[in-house]
């Protein structure tokens, strides 16, 4: 028991260590007024579409590595997949960003198995006890539509199957194939604001922003999304 303690107080000060290196190396080199203006944006956009010309596979792995990161250290995942679109473009940017998002979530997922499983139990058994049943049945068709329905926090998202002891595999298939319409349709967002920083010196007002196609489709993708994910929920639910 105290060696648990000892192991989960040691985890906590290494994550907010690693956080507050990395807040602190950032804004050393950036305020929040620069990165926030539009100029620093687009002078940046630039840099990376210079180095992604010049250099594609290093900026992919380091992406595809910093991703992994993210994920471990308990990040949004809605950043990562705007920056992905942002930098590679919608279908490039989506199979990174997924494949970085499934890859860190899984190793997550096997840290939280075997550190914190205890924790888990206590916190969220008692809420979604009656889902055990529905997952012995199929336990790769349950994490599929369990990551493609979403409504989660990403960050719960990837620990709670530790409640199911759902099987790597299928954790990682189902991760990697359930999530992917979701991080399309932001990636797709991220592109279109890629583009639409390309073409404007200023950033458009909103209106002229959201009647452009880059990001008005990415919208109602979304949108429809939901809708599916809701129907799905509800069947599954029921049945």
């Amino acid at each position: 028991m105290k060696k648990d303690i000892k192991i989960k107080l040691f985890l906590s000060i290494f994550y907010i260590s690693i956080l507050s290196i990395f807040l602190w190396v950032f804004f050393s080199h950036f305020t929040l007024q620069e990165i926030t203006s539009y100029d620093f944006i687009k002078n940046n956009r630039n840099n990376l579409a210079f180095l992604k010309e010049q250099n594609f596979i290093l900026l992919t792995t380091f992406f595809f590595i910093f991703t992994i990161i993210w994920v471990l250290m308990l990040g949004f995942g809605i950043p990562i997949v705007l920056t992905s679109g942002f930098i590679f473009g919608s279908w490039i940017g989506s199979l990174i960003a997924v494949t970085g998002l499934t890859v860190g979530a899984t190793l997550l997922y096997f840290f939280a198995n075997y550190f914190v499983k205890d924790w888990i139990e206590e916190k969220f058994s008692k809420k979604f006890s009656n889902l055990s049943s529905k997952v012995k049945k199929n336990e790769f068709l349950f994490f599929l539509i369990y990551r493609f329905v979403g409504g989660i926090p990403f960050q719960i998202s990837n620990i709670l199957p530790v409640l199911f002891n759902i099987k790597f595999r299928n954790y990682f298939f189902g991760s990697l194939i359930g999530m992917f319409p979701q991080v399309f349709v932001w990636v797709s967002l991220g592109s279109g604001l890629e583009k639409i920083i390309d073409d404007n010196l200023e950033f458009p007002n909103f209106i002229d922003l959201i009647m452009t196609k880059e990001i008005y489709l990415p919208i109602i993708g979304f949108g429809i999304l939901i809708f599916i994910g809701f129907i799905v929920k509800k069947f599954f639910a029921t049945n």
